[in-house]
């Protein structure tokens, strides 16, 4: 990983266009369990650049956000809308979570876990 990359979760179901995968470093990929093959969820894990990042976030559907990190700079991203925080000052994260809200995600997913 070079230093402008950032690591990530991209769910393929939250793009319009899941083909923007093919541009992107996938480092993991996991498949959910479900029994039905429609409520499966394709799970990557990435490493993306800044510019990258601002591609998924015109890509990712409405009421679905992403969130990538480099050490404890954390990027949210949900349609159109690009949040940058410390993942240690919890203060910092308040827009984004405020956004998220406001758009129908639950606060409970709103957590930004890195791995």
């Amino acid at each position: 990983m070079n230093s402008e990359e950032y690591k990530g979760i991209i769910v393929e179901e939250s793009l319009e266009n899941n083909r923007i995968i093919n541009d992107i470093k996938v480092v993991k990929v996991e498949i959910s369990l479900e029994e039905d093959p429609s409520e499966r969820w394709h799970i990557y894990t990435v490493e993306v650049s800044k510019e990258q990042i601002e591609k998924l976030s015109k890509n990712i559907k409405q009421k679905w956000y992403m969130h990538f990190w480099k050490n404890k700079n954390i990027i949210a991203i949900f349609k159109n809308k690009i949040f940058e925080f410390n993942f240690d000052d919890k203060s910092s994260w308040n827009p984004a979570v405020e956004y998220g809200l406001s758009v129908g995600i639950p606060k409970e997913q709103l957590d930004f876990l890195t791995i």
